[in-house]
């Protein structure tokens, strides 16, 4: 008597790769600028990011001493909406790819 299986068997599946695959990361950067007092670059991030007074003047700091700072990663329809804002608000903001 001969068994035949009503599966088939197959290779592991390519889908699963696919799936593993994140979406590409995007960073929002703030740059330097000489316009903007300090005080108004950390009462924006609070307000845009949601961000403690001691948050935001880290990277208010981090600006002023590098040039740059970091604020934000994911996916990019929400980096580019931080970017617009950050903008909107005369912040000299950049997005970059991860």
């Amino acid at each position: 008597m001969i068994v035949v299986s009503a599966q088939p068997q197959s290779a592991p599946l390519a889908a699963t790769a696919l799936q593993s695959q994140l979406a590409p990361q995007w960073h929002v950067v703030v740059l330097n600028d000489p316009v903007n007092l300090m005080s108004y670059v950390v009462m924006i991030f609070k307000k845009v990011f949601g961000w403690s007074e001691a948050k935001a003047r880290v990277h208010m700091l981090e600006v002023h001493e590098r040039g740059r700072s970091l604020l934000w990663t994911g996916a990019r329809e929400p980096a580019e909406a931080y970017v617009f804002t950050l903008q909107q608000w005369h912040l000299t903001a950049v997005l970059e790819a991860a």
